[in-house]
């Protein structure tokens, strides 16, 4: 079900984008390098919005772990969105201008909003917990918005947590798989520290720093280029 809906949800930015821009590739650091996509701008979006989707449900695995970093990226994705709205901004940043993108800046401050309000509660030791079905939606939403405003790129440098914790359970399976060895102690990769002997909550906010880097060095492609 997940498949179809974001392969139907591709297939419509695709149809319904109205510039060059919108279905281009751009490279982060790098102000000239655009790789026009053509129809594949419909594979990368479906394989970017599933795979966060998932990815983000794979860090929910400690309290507040998926939230903090969600709160970090959708923030910064903001300020993506409002600048790539916004001609003259995107035509000194050197982004895409993509009109109408500058609305998903609300969309990006509600899921900052709410992520914050959602953490008081979910905090070590959590009281509430998002599931399968909140973390699922919280990456599918990062997923699209990083699609729409044409920073994917930008996105795994920023998520890279999210990322490094898809990529722990996909070694671990292939090396069990192919060797019958694990590479880590238990993934998802937090679990790998947990069993090494760090507190949750040390786990948690150490994992929240590094998102807090990853963001920021995602934020400054915007001048670095």
């Amino acid at each position: 079900m997940q498949s179809i809906f974001v392969a139907i949800a591709s297939v419509m930015m695709y149809s319904t984008a109205d510039t060059p821009a919108a279905t281009s590739l751009y490279l982060p650091f790098f102000k000239s390098v655009v790789v026009p996509l053509g129809f594949a701008f419909v594979i990368v979006a479906y394989f970017w919005i599933v795979g966060f989707s998932n990815a983000v449900n794979l860090t929910d695995g400690l309290d507040g772990l998926a939230i903090m970093p969600t709160v970090l990226v959708a923030g910064a994705l903001g300020i993506f969105a409002y600048a790539s709205g916004h001609a003259e901004f995107a035509r000194y940043l050197g982004i895409p201008r993509i009109p109408g993108a500058g609305e998903l800046a609300i969309v990006c401050g509600a899921l900052a909003g709410a992520g914050l309000g959602f953490l008081w509660f979910n905090t070590y030791p959590a009281q509430v917990f998002m599931g399968d079905i909140g973390a699922l939606a919280v990456g599918a939403v990062l997923g699209t918005i990083a699609v729409i405003v044409r920073q994917e790129i930008v996105l795994v440098i920023m998520g890279g947590i999210f990322v490094l914790e898809t990529l722990s359970v996909m070694l671990q399976v292939a090396s069990f798989k192919l060797t019958g060895k694990r590479i880590f102690r238990m993934a998802p990769l937090h679990h790998h520290f947990e069993l090494k002997g760090w507190p949750e909550p040390r786990v948690i906010v150490r994992f929240w720093i590094i998102s807090l880097v990853l963001v920021l060095i995602g934020l400054a492609s915007l001048k670095v280029r």
